[in-house]
């Protein structure tokens, strides 16, 4: 279901991004969900957000912001989320550029438009968003050594040079995002994508961004769950190797 675009933020889009569509997978995120579209859209005006089953009053909130907003019947995570949102996108018309953004407010949309335009420049096919290019102090002690350490272990990370192979902002040119199919639902499907960058032939780059942790990701212990995640996803990847 598509809302009718606000007044005010008509007025705030100058058309330079009118190629860019920002997927943001929610699932239960109607504290912070609407000021985060809200605060994209004045940027980025196509957001679609993918509802993953959320039982809370989300997809209400997505709606009020006039974003586009498809959704999942039950929870199916993540990358499923990812994948669909992606796939709604690359099918409206002018769509060049793809963005993932979280739903929690922790990703800047500063940072955002950088990575685009880096991406714009023609100096790469996919542009990734690390922690870790300048200071992290930001970031938590226990997710930086969880990141720190899910880089190095990981041969495709170290192949591409990458200094944070989790970062859930990114962007991917057209025909990146036309070859791309997440299989993977949950949350190795960060560790999924890196793998398919490392045996393509695009051009990634990183680019430093910073993270918000706010007091209320912080209060959803999202810092601590991430990173048993990503431990966890290490551990079936190194079995499975």
């Amino acid at each position: 279901m598509t809302a009718r675009r606000p007044e005010y933020l008509m007025s705030l889009s100058d058309g330079r991004n009118d190629d860019v569509w920002i997927v943001i997978p929610v699932f239960n995120e109607q504290t912070v969900i609407a000021e985060v579209v809200e605060e994209v859209r004045r940027t980025f005006p196509n957001v679609v957000c993918v509802d993953d089953g959320s039982r809370d009053g989300s997809a209400a909130a997505i709606r009020a912001t006039g974003a586009h907003l498809v959704q999942h019947p039950i929870n199916l995570g993540q990358g499923a989320a990812l994948q669909t949102g992606l796939d709604y996108a690359r099918r409206r018309g002018g769509a060049e550029l793809f963005v993932t953004f979280d739903a929690d407010g922790q990703h800047r949309v500063a940072d955002a438009q950088r990575m685009v335009e880096v991406a714009r420049s023609g100096d790469a096919d996919v542009v990734l968003g690390s922690r870790f290019l300048d200071d992290a102090r930001e970031v938590p002690l226990l997710k930086r050594i969880v990141l720190r350490v899910a880089a190095a272990t990981s041969s495709s990370a170290r192949r591409l040079n990458l200094t944070d192979a989790h970062n859930g902002l990114r962007v991917f040119t057209r025909a990146v995002a036309d070859s791309l199919h997440i299989s993977m639902n949950g949350m190795a499907h960060a560790s999924e994508i890196v793998n398919l960058l490392a045996v393509s032939n695009w051009r990634v780059r990183e680019v430093p961004v910073s993270i918000l942790y706010t007091e209320y990701s912080k209060s959803k212990g999202q810092s601590l769950v991430n990173g048993v995640n990503i431990l966890f996803d290490l551990s079936i990847r190194q079995r499975g190797a």
